[in-house]
């Protein structure tokens, strides 16, 4: 039993060591500060940001990887535990016989006690009694750390290595849950964009039918106008039909994405889909990625990590050292005997069958294989950089091209209304007209919609959406 002193080795890492700890809880308690936030109100103007507020804040992927952090957070309390004093106490009594075993040599198994008798030196057949007598034992001790040439404080980097990795998990799910935040939003704004084209569509071809029916009746246009106009408008309806089933399924998915489904109130987007220019060059966006990217940051924690092991491995080829003390009283009776004891203890292993040097290759050949996966990431990231980038770019040059055909269909539908009003086109022409017209319209809010989901993408290759100051 053993009582600790002061280790003097290791001292400053003991130190900084401690500094990353208390770092590494600020980071989260700031993060958990700044996560919380109000419930999703009925009737509420949903905006983008706040849509990702409420997923960061709900969604259980953020709530499983903040408590795999924190239980990693705990384990640099664990190893830090080992450069701190270990008191304890110990008490016994066993009733047992005092039969003297003379010079019985013998490994003791773990539930033989020491027999205390007096005849110790005596023949092994002295007495075969089966009296018993009371004995007594009590005692404190403890022991202290003083030096392991890096285990202890390589266990100690290891763990907050790890804890580092395990928060840059938390901001790995984080992107990755705001890119589907993101996403699921402009789907549903693109959505009830799409229900607003084809409730247009279902007016316009219902005020042809209308007037197909009052040209028949006058004989100034033949039947056929007629079930040309009310087949329009049944393709018109139909569209509605899937825009509103595409809106509610939207709806649906962005609430799951929230974590408010399925009892979420009903609530209106504020945001609207746009778009602008790109800005920044290739080079910008793919050095915010190496800064910014949580799987990244997960990487080179892990690769600390396995550095830290190397040396904790590498310290099993010199001793340890550590002091110890302890008190103890025991007896058969009263008064019992008291002892106390002092000293340092040093172990050194000497000859293991050579497992320290093949635990040694195994933590340098992990390194070696986290370090080519950095590498590989790094031309991943390269890669979806550059294919985000350039889709951008491809997604804000078709926004244009929608833009120039919706103006023309919107011009050839003009025109061809205005011809079949005067007596000089046909239903044909109008029902194509007007046809191209909602084509183009859609397929402009799915151009939006393909330059918001490019662009979100972008920011998670970037890993640009993350908020700033929670720490990388």
């Amino acid at each position: 039993m053993k009582k600790q002193g002061n280790g003097m080795t290791g001292c400053s890492q003991n130190h900084k060591a401690l500094i990353v700890a208390m770092c590494l809880s600020l980071i989260a308690a700031a993060i958990s500060s700044a996560r919380a936030t109000d419930p999703l109100k009925a009737g509420e103007k949903l905006t983008l940001q706040r849509a990702i507020e409420l997923t960061l804040q709900n969604h259980p992927r953020v709530l499983e990887a903040e408590a795999e952090a924190a239980a990693a957070h705990a384990r640099i309390g664990e190893a830090q535990a080992a450069l701190m004093p270990q008191v304890y106490a110990v008490g016994e009594y066993i009733r047992s016989t005092d039969n003297p075993i003379g010079n019985t040599t013998y490994l003791n198994p773990g539930f033989i006690p020491r027999i205390t008798g007096t005849l110790h030196g005596g023949s092994a057949d002295a007495g075969q009694s089966l009296s018993t007598t009371d004995n007594f034992l009590t005692g404190v001790g403890g022991q202290q750390y003083l030096f392991d040439f890096g285990r202890v404080h390589g266990l100690l980097r290891q763990r907050a290595d790890e804890t580092r990795a395990a928060q840059s998990q938390v901001q790995l799910t984080d992107l990755d849950l705001i890119f589907e935040a993101t996403q699921r939003y402009f789907a549903l704004l693109a959505a009830y964009q799409k229900i607003k084209v084809y409730e247009k569509a279902v007016e316009q071809r219902t005020e042809q039918l209308h007037d197909a029916k009052v040209k028949a009746q006058a004989d100034l246009t033949p039947q056929i106008d007629v079930l040309t106009a009310q087949a329009a408008l049944a393709r018109a309806r139909t569209n509605l039909l899937d825009a509103s089933d595409d809106q509610a399924t939207a709806r649906v998915a962005l609430d799951n994405t929230m974590a408010v489904s399925p009892n979420a109130p009903p609530y209106e987007l504020a945001d609207v889909l746009t778009y602008k220019p790109v800005s920044g060059n290739l080079e910008v966006y793919f050095a915010s990625a190496l800064e910014h990217r949580p799987d990244l940051a997960i990487l080179k924690a892990q690769a600390s990590a396995a550095g830290a092991q190397i040396a904790e491995v590498h310290s099993d080829f010199f001793p340890s050292a550590q002091a110890v003390a302890g008190y103890s009283t025991m007896g058969a009776g009263l008064p019992a005997a008291n002892n106390f004891d002092v000293g340092v203890v040093v172990n050194w292993p000497i000859f293991n069958g050579f497992r320290t040097t093949r635990q040694l290759d195994e933590a340098k050949a992990q390194q070696s294989s986290i370090e080519y996966a950095i590498k590989d990431l790094q031309l991943r990231i390269w890669l979806e950089v550059k294919s985000a980038y350039l889709h951008l770019q491809t997604s804000v040059e078709r926004i244009h091209q929608a833009e120039d055909t919706l103006a023309a269909s919107s011009g050839q539908l003009e025109l061809a209304e205005k011809r079949y009003n005067a007596g000089l086109g046909n239903i044909i022409e109008l029902t194509d007209a007007d046809r191209f017209y909602i084509q183009d319209n859609a397929a402009y809010v799915d151009a939006l919609y393909a330059y918001s989901v490019t662009n979100a993408s972008l920011d998670l290759a970037t890993g640009a959406s993350l908020p700033r100051g929670t720490g990388k």
